[in-house]
């Protein structure tokens, strides 16, 4: 069961690693530092975007409109942050103490 627990939190991890590289991502092209006109860019972009928009078209169903703030990748990052701490605080269920 330990194994269980690990792949849980390297999943967690990875999901974490993909929403903040969206994020810094998304303020690089809109103050213009990577152009999405260059392929590589494109397709890291296209990439995240295909990966994470399912979960931030969710969220943004339950959020209020902000008027062009968009803040579920915040509320996915909280919620990554409180499935982690929910999965720590019974990690003895997982290692049998």
């Amino acid at each position: 069961m330990q194994s269980l627990y690990q792949i849980l939190m390297l999943l967690l991890d990875i999901a974490w690693f993909f929403i903040i590289a969206h994020v810094i991502m998304s303020w690089l092209i809109n103050f213009q530092v990577l152009n999405l006109r260059q392929p590589l860019v494109s397709q890291i972009w296209d990439g995240l975007n295909r990966i994470l928009e399912p979960l931030y078209s969710k969220l943004r169903q339950i959020l209020p409109p902000m008027g062009g703030l968009d803040l579920a990748p915040l509320v996915a990052l909280i919620g990554l942050m409180i499935i982690r701490i929910v999965l720590a605080n019974n990690a003895g269920l997982f290692f049998g103490y």
